[in-house]
């Protein structure tokens, strides 16, 4: 196969895809390869949770507002389903609490709005509110299937965008405007390289030189017994406060963290933090935990399910539940950064989102990289 394209994307994960919008709505002639036939990596094996608060101060928390802008605009178009919309961050601590109003001070937590104990409950028959010292409300965040919503997204660009597909083929090679592929050259003017956390099929010497790792996480969906049970947004807990950097960079974070070390050792141990949200047939995606290493192990604990299960219990009351899905999930992670551009040629570009940040974060990178590569601003990259 040979054709004449602006751009080849490879990889078909949500950052591929993202790139291979943001080139469409140029007028861009786009080609995505993938060496799988579907989506089957980090970017389905996730919450669908597009989340802006609590993301990082400056360049993480402003491309979260726009990737969610970008969700918001194309999913009714790509006949995506948003499930929900919005987050409450219970806190079951004086300490959290604490962070929650700090966060709320700052120019990140401005439209979010703080919640009393009882408010913190509502929509929650099981939880007391008497465990809880308020929770943060905000409205910013969706939810969508990811599973769902990756191969919808997908289509739509092929069917309503002029985005070309070739899969499955494996990249062997990219020069441009030459790209190699199992199923032939393809020509491009320019090539954009999102791997994932495959660190050596394509451009090793430069993802090495970046020290990242992969990060292994558990997940499950459950089903509550209590029958039309939905959660009323979704919910995180007082573990996410040291972990996602918006909170966790605050100073009164610090107070927090030493109480958590102090009653639950084992969560942090195994970098569990809450994150709970429900589907369309009421089953609820709940995680997750984080396990540094490459490669990482392919098996999972019974002992970290209960973990999670335990925070989500304390959380939200709800602890009458049966499993029906467990998986794990791998994505590339760096310890100081939560992304990365790399420039090995002036033609090509290396992509790779090391926070596990892709679907809150990749259409506004995507944004940008193609507008540096073929000029104007991210601004202009969309109407």
């Amino acid at each position: 196969m040979t054709a004449g394209y602006d751009l080849a994307v490879v990889g078909a994960g949500i950052l591929g895809l993202a790139h291979a919008l943001a080139a469409a709505r140029r007028g861009l002639r786009c080609v995505v390869i993938d060496r799988d036939a579907r989506a089957n990596g980090a970017s389905v094996r996730n919450f669908g949770f597009v989340t802006v608060t609590g993301q990082a101060r400056g360049d993480t928390w402003r491309r979260a507002l726009r990737s969610r802008e970008v969700w918001a605009r194309i999913a009714p178009e790509a006949g995506i389903r948003i499930e929900q919309r919005g987050l409450r961050v219970m806190a079951r601590r004086p300490e959290a609490l604490a962070v929650l109003e700090a966060f709320r001070a700052t120019e990140m937590g401005a439209d979010c709005r703080l919640l009393t104990p009882a408010q913190a409950a509502e929509g929650l028959p099981s939880l007391d509110p008497a465990g809880l010292c308020g929770a943060l409300d905000s409205p910013h965040e969706l939810r969508v299937e990811s599973r769902e919503a990756v191969p919808k997204l997908a289509a739509w660009l092929a069917e309503s965008q002029g985005v070309d597909f070739l899969r499955p083929a494996l990249v062997r090679d990219v020069a441009p405007p030459r790209v190699e592929t199992t199923a032939g050259t393809i020509e491009a003017e320019a090539v954009v390289v999102c791997p994932g956390d495959d660190f050596l099929s394509l451009l090793p010497e430069r993802i090495a030189a970046y020290g990242l790792t992969r990060c292994l996480l558990q997940m499950m969906r459950v089903r509550p017994r209590q029958a039309g049970f939905s959660l009323p947004c979704p919910v995180m807990s007082d573990l996410g406060l040291v972990r996602y950097a918006g909170y966790a960079a605050l100073p009164e974070a610090a107070a927090l963290r030493a109480r958590l070390e102090r009653e639950q050792p084992d969560h942090l141990a195994e970098g569990v933090h809450l994150i709970a949200v429900t589907g369309a047939d009421g089953s609820l995606v709940v995680g997750d935990s984080h396990r540094y290493d490459d490669p990482p192990s392919p098996f999972s604990e019974t002992a970290v399910d209960r973990l999670i299960l335990d925070e989500l219990a304390a959380a939200t009351g709800l602890a009458e539940l049966e499993v029906v899905e467990r998986w794990t999930g791998s994505y590339a992670s760096s310890a100081d950064r939560a992304m990365l551009i790399d420039r090995p040629e002036p033609a090509v570009r290396l992509v790779i989102v090391t926070s596990g940040t892709g679907a809150s974060t990749g259409f506004a990178i995507a944004e940008e990289v193609i507008a540096e590569l073929f000029g104007g601003s991210g601004a202009e990259a969309t109407p």
